[in-house]
């Protein structure tokens, strides 16, 4: 499964995004999206950049995860519950009041990774989900090292 790669780009540089292959959603579905989003919070909450995420407050974690779950589930699409909940995704609004470096990004990313090789959908529309988030990440990126 080719997602080794982490694209690297000079600070306030972002990637052009392209879009998951419409059968990864159809393979992983909902379910599997919720399952993906939470392991990866998992990591997420041990990892380098645990100071970003409301790691000390469970209900607060719990509403992190869903809000990134509805997110994918509705771009990947899915049911709008992120536009239901929350409004327009503007993710990069959302983001600002956050320090993401590069690192972090790099973090956030690795440790898709981990949860991605597990995955048992096609490889191509694994790798195609992995592509988007690949670029996207750099649009979130707001701090210099």
């Amino acid at each position: 499964m080719q997602f080794d790669k982490i694209i690297e780009v000079p600070f306030g540089v972002r990637a052009e995004v392209q879009r998951p292959i419409p059968e990864f959603y159809a393979m992983v579905g909902e379910e599997g999206i919720r399952k993906m989003v939470d392991e990866h919070y998992e990591l997420l909450k041990v990892s380098e950049t645990k100071h970003l995420f409301p790691i000390e407050d469970d209900q607060a974690f719990a509403a992190a995860k869903k809000h990134a779950a509805d997110f994918f589930i509705q771009f990947l699409g899915g049911p709008k519950y992120f536009q239901q909940s929350r409004g327009a995704p503007q993710m990069v609004g959302r983001h600002a009041p956050f320090k993401i470096t590069q690192n972090a990004r790099v973090v956030w990313l690795e440790k898709w990774q981990e949860v991605l090789k597990q995955s048992d959908a096609d490889p191509k529309a694994v790798a195609s989900f992995w592509n988007y988030l690949n670029s996207f990440s750099t649009w979130m990126v707001n701090t210099p090292q």
